[in-house]
């Protein structure tokens, strides 16, 4: 095995991949309640809301209602999702409750027409005017890169065009880029390899990591991910998310499961299991339905002497 990192940054996206996903309305209040406790958990990153056209993701309408009303610690870098221009001057007249955006499209064209109904140019376009006015505002800037892995509509995607279209995010001012497995196609040697790649390809940002669960492989493509020299990860408490594109494309990695795992692992988060089980199932009592967490369901480890 490879040396891994001795530790590892987590960036929460729940409150915003995990509750744009539900079929119902979250109320406001327990959003903010889930937040605030997610916010001393010890996480550093966390995605409160989106910024997206309230008739399309009617889930997440009330965004600027919860960064208004959110009281997290200091130290905790708060995130918005960012579809264009426009959501980001909605998202600036609460630019003193957020630090960071993430802007998005797809690795494949017809996941990005499905999506957000344009071409990768267009929404590349779109992602460079919106990052240099993040930019000019102070703003720190993320671009996700949908579908890294495979398509469900276009099966292969060829990594160099992922590569590319990260080098033009980066070039956009992209401090980051995040890789996702939207639809839970990738698989660990394929993981590795593109990362191992990708370190090479795309130089000068922070290479981060975004696995879902949808088809049991979420945690391997973790340690594929560390194996290649990845210490930057996206997940979201009590499994929570999913794809609205294609059906059956369910929840990112818990983040508690990727906590205990790495915990378990001897590698470094500064998060607290506890308190992060705590919010876990402060959701799941929200909802009123299992989860798909494992370690929600079957606790932390526990190593008893006999």
């Amino acid at each position: 095995m490879s040396e891994l990192p001795r530790s590892v940054r987590i960036r929460e996206v729940g409150p915003r991949d995990g509750f744009q996903n539900e079929p119902e309305v979250i109320a406001t209040a327990d959003k903010v309640r889930l937040i605030d406790m997610l916010g001393r958990t010890g996480l550093r990153r966390l995605e409160a809301t989106s910024f997206v056209r309230p008739d399309v993701i009617p889930q997440l309408a009330d965004g600027a209602e919860v960064l208004a009303a959110i009281d997290v610690p200091d130290d905790v870098s708060v995130g918005v999702l960012i579809p264009n221009e426009k959501g980001l001057e909605r998202a600036l007249e609460q630019r003193e409750r957020f630090s960071e955006i993430n802007g998005f499209l797809s690795a494949s064209e017809t996941h990005n027409r499905k999506n957000v109904n344009r071409s990768i140019e267009e929404s590349l376009a779109g992602l460079e005017r919106t990052f240099g006015a993040a930019r000019d505002a102070g703003l720190r800037c993320e671009g996700v890169i949908s579908v890294s892995f495979g398509c469900p509509y276009e099966g292969h995607v060829p990594p160099e065009r992922v590569f590319d279209i990260a080098r033009r995010l980066a070039e956009a001012g992209a401090e980051e880029v995040g890789f996702g497995d939207t639809t839970g196609m990738a698989n660990p040697r394929q993981v590795q390899e593109f990362f191992t790649r990708a370190r090479e390809e795309v130089a000068g940002v922070e290479l981060t990591a975004h696995f879902h669960n949808t088809r049991g492989q979420g945690l391997a493509n973790v340690l594929a991910a560390l194996e290649a020299g990845v210490d930057s990860f996206e997940s979201s408490f009590g499994e929570l998310g999913g794809c609205p594109v294609p059906p059956g494309s369910t929840g990112n990695i818990a983040t508690e499961d990727l906590v205990s795992m790495l915990h378990e692992m001897g590698i470094e988060t500064g998060i607290s299991l506890e308190r992060l089980l705590e919010a876990s199932r402060a959701v799941r009592e929200v909802l009123g339905r299992p989860l798909g967490s494992h370690v929600l369901t079957a606790g932390p480890v526990e190593w008893n002497s006999p």
